[in-house]
């Protein structure tokens, strides 16, 4: 019998096979045979998600991650260092290695290096360039922002047990050759509900890092509706303590709020995974929370009684009174002083008690005061009514394919956020048999969220009109992380794609493949995945 050994070989497995070679049985040294074969398990460079731009692979050339090797940052730029910071982290779990942060030198030690300056314009601010060779793997980026997104990408070219949270025995090796990779559209984003359902500051970070793994840079929070209102203003105190307290949200049974620390903590969280919280405050209808607090902000002075149930349109802020118009500034002025992104949402959606002229009136102040703050106004289709869209971000959850008066908001120069509630929706059931979720917009298995293009969706509505695609998750029938990871993956991964790849890479057999593939990671990260039987699980 001839044993072989591959040179590299870890010094126990070699100490053994001296062993054998003193019984007499032949050990012969063979360093062909090390670079012969990319290990089992090795992912190919085109089984990334959202799909890259560009992928040259090299089959001659592979690297190995080792206990010597490290990880180089561009020097002077504090930026950098923090993106390779958090890739120690992601890297050491499994690994066990050491992974030092070091600036960038001339030195032999296998390393993973991280540069600023690529001068790539088609790279844009998101964009990075990583090369796979075999002593180093080089990540450019003319951001930071791109720096963090080839991190995610070099995530998913190593083997799935990367992901394990306690070491694992085995080869680290990521397939040689290069991806040029940068976002077809700014904004990918997605929602969650903390009005009808509060969610903890925990569960929004654990949600903000397994949606940052897909490239997603903005997390929108819907913080006030009819049951309850999540944020602390502290020119309106009673929002809170009386409409966050016990017995508000769906069934009485999703109470909390987060307080003007707490939100600022989850800001600079997400900041640092270069996700940008958009924050949303709902009017003028879904305010029903708001009035029972405040009973000055109904046209009667009647506080109305508080709601758990999940009826809609049945509220509305009174759109004569200056006392609305205070509230709004306010609350407003309060929230965008808390929050260093660009936008305000103000939902504007399903306000059907609220005659169309007070809308007009009402969006007409409104819109406006966002700017006055410093910030773009964002809300939902129905705000395309208004003129003063135009220099707003109408979101579209519109199901059909045309709408008019979003066309002549985007002739305006309004731009558009495609979230098409029947593929887009992440709280709409798989299938009939799905335990959570609702279902008013249809089903919508993988495949339905992954088989549209956001630039041909609604007539008239072109690709330069499109900032970007968003999945929004409401919380009706959402009472934990579990809950929310269930409904949301394996669906927001469609979504990111759609947002970040170019429409010509746009496959579904492809997709479902990589797809098929991510299985084994989101059970290591324990996130409670629907195991959609349209995918081949890996």
């Amino acid at each position: 019998m001839r044993f072989y050994v591959a040179s590299g070989m870890a010094k126990p497995v070699l100490t053994r096979l001296l062993a054998l070679a003193v019984l007499g049985l032949p050990v012969v040294v063979a360093p062909a045979l090390a670079s012969a074969a990319t290990p089992p398990g090795t992912p190919a460079l085109t089984g990334v998600i959202p799909a890259p731009v560009q992928v040259t692979p090299d089959s001659g050339t592979r690297f190995r991650l080792g206990p010597r090797t490290v990880i180089r940052t561009q020097p002077g730029s504090p930026e950098a260092r923090a993106v390779g910071e958090r890739l120690a982290e992601d890297l050491r779990p499994a690994t066990g290695y050491p992974l030092p942060v070091l600036p960038i030198a001339r030195r032999a030690a296998p390393s993973i290096a991280l540069l600023l300056g690529a001068g790539e314009e088609r790279l844009g601010d998101e964009g990075y360039r990583l090369t796979v060779g075999a002593s180093a793997i080089t990540i450019r980026a003319n951001r930071p922002a791109g720096l963090f997104a080839g991190t995610r990408t070099l995530l998913q070219l190593l083997p799935a047990q990367i992901d394990s949270p306690t070491p694992v025995a085995r080869s680290w090796v990521v397939a040689g050759g290069s991806i040029v990779d940068h976002p077809r559209f700014a904004y990918r984003g997605a929602m969650l509900d903390l009005a009808r359902h509060f969610h903890t500051p925990d569960e929004i970070k654990s949600y903000i890092d397994e949606i940052s793994r897909f490239k997603v840079n903005h997390l929108h929070l819907h913080l006030s509706d009819d049951q309850g209102w999540r944020i602390q203003i502290d020119s309106w105190p009673r929002l809170t303590t009386v409409s966050g307290g016990p017995g508000t949200g769906v069934d009485g049974a999703g109470p909390g709020y987060l307080t003007k620390a707490q939100y600022s903590d989850l800001v600079r969280y997400a900041a640092a995974r270069f996700v940008t919280i958009v924050p949303e405050i709902d009017m003028p209808g879904h305010v029903n929370a708001a009035q029972v607090a405040y009973p000055e902000l109904t046209c009667d002075g009647v506080a109305p009684p508080p709601r758990t149930d999940t009826a809609v349109g049945y509220s509305s802020l009174c759109i004569g009174s200056e006392t609305t118009y205070r509230f709004v500034d306010d609350v407003l002025r309060e929230l965008a002083a808390l929050t260093p992104g660009p936008y305000l949402h103000i939902g504007g959606d399903e306000a059907h008690a609220t005659p169309e002229a007070d809308y007009r009136s009402f969006m007409a102040r409104v819109l406006p005061l966002v700017a006055r703050h410093g910030k773009t106004a964002f809300g939902w289709n129905e705000i395309a009514k208004s003129p003063e869209s135009a220099a707003a971000i109408a979101q579209y959850w519109d199901t059909a394919p045309a709408n008019a008066t979003v066309a002549a908001a985007v002739a305006r120069g309004t731009k558009v956020v495609m979230s098409p509630a029947n593929q887009a929706y992440l709280d709409m059931k798989y299938d009939r048999t799905t335990p959570l979720g609702l279902s008013w917009a249809g089903y919508i298995e993988v495949r339905t969220a992954y088989d549209w293009d956001p630039a041909t969706r609604v007539a008239a509505v072109d690709e330069p009109a499109i900032l970007g695609v968003e999945a929004p998750l409401w919380s009706e029938t959402l009472r934990t992380l579990d809950d929310i990871e269930f409904m949301a993956f394996p669906r927001l991964p469609a979504i990111a794609e759609l947002g970040w790849s170019a429409r010509a890479a746009h496959d579904w057999d492809s997709f479902a493949d990589r797809l098929g593939a991510h299985g084994p990671r989101w059970e290591l990260r324990n996130v409670n995945f629907y195991p959609s039987p349209q995918i081949t699980w890996g």
